[in-house]
């Protein structure tokens, strides 16, 4: 499945739904070419036509672009209830945006566009999907629902988050996930999109995440980074001053002293996420800013088959 190109594609496009429209498609033309095939029955309202069938429903576009024949599927609803759940916190607005750069290639940017691909992919499959955004507040909570003035409303909320935050906003992530499961009283799949940096007690963080299972939930932890930087700390050796986004403390250092011991802190860190989420049978996904959306798409299809 080769999406690559629709990302520069559609570069010029400013409207958050273009865009995961556009992915979406490319995604679903690709995933009919592909080991993935098994999924098109239950994908996208599409199911493989046989011979005898009615011709009614058949979906001519998508023969146009695949030459393979699917009818619509209208008469089934797949009745799944998602829950996205944003970090919006400043650590989430790394790296700080160049001349020329998409909004998403920082961390916040990326989360957005994921998003608004997996709703497009729920509004596809008629499914209802609600939405939390938190930093040092609930910013935003909107309850599961399937109609397109709800899809609207959040694609118009997705897109409010994308702008810079005006001051420097501290992450809660266990007060807000406590708070978020407490809402959730009907059996969900939970997927959260977050950079994990959360000052603190970690025991507390993970306690949160746990509490997220809580009613049979399904969880889908992505682990969002910007690989080349906040995980192989790949700076040049120039002095340089490092800045936290949310307290405003500083440090000048030269990243080469301090390269090797950061390295092997945060690999200790995400093995330590990792090993947590197998324990509380949460799916962990780490993913950077620099990839493109197969995994965040193949991971929740394959999370949904499982869902039952």
């Amino acid at each position: 499945m080769k999406i690559e190109g629709q990302l520069e594609k559609i570069s010029s496009f400013s409207h958050l739904e273009l865009l995961a429209n556009q992915i979406v498609e490319g995604f679903i033309s690709g995933m009919h070419k592909s080991p993935f095939h098994g999924f098109s029955s239950e994908f996208a309202e599409h199911k493989v036509y046989n011979a005898g069938e009615s011709t009614r429903h058949i979906d001519w576009k998508l023969f146009a672009r695949t030459d393979r024949l699917y009818t619509k599927r209208f008469e089934e609803e797949t009745n799944l209830r998602c829950h996205i759940i944003i970090d919006n916190s400043s650590s989430m607005h790394y790296p700080k945006l160049k001349q020329g750069q998409q909004f998403y290639e920082n961390k916040i940017g990326f989360s957005v566009l994921a998003s608004a691909v997996l709703m497009e992919l729920l509004k596809h499959q008629r499914d209802a999907v609600g939405l939390s955004v938190y930093s040092d507040s609930y910013e935003f909570y909107a309850p599961e629902k399937g109609s397109g003035r709800h899809h609207r409303m959040l694609l118009n909320k997705l897109e409010g988050v994308l702008e810079s935050p005006g001051r420097s906003k501290a992450t809660d992530t266990t007060t807000f996930l406590h708070q978020i499961a407490q809402k959730m009283h009907r059996r969900s799949m939970i997927i959260l999109f977050t950079d994990m940096f959360q000052p603190g007690n970690d025991e507390a963080l993970f306690n949160a995440l746990q509490h997220l299972k809580h009613n049979k939930h399904k969880v889908v932890l992505f682990h969002v980074i910007d690989k080349k930087t906040e995980l192989n700390f790949d700076f040049d050796n120039a002095p340089r001053k490092f800045i936290d986004l949310e307290s405003g403390e500083e440090v000048n250092l030269f990243a080469e002293n301090v390269k090797s011991e950061y390295e092997k802190l945060i690999e200790g860190y995400f093995k330590k996420v990792a090993e947590t989420c197998m324990q509380y049978k949460i799916k962990y996904v780490p993913v950077s800013v620099d990839e493109k959306f197969e995994k965040i798409l193949t991971t929740y299809l394959v999370e949904k088959q499982k869902f039952g």
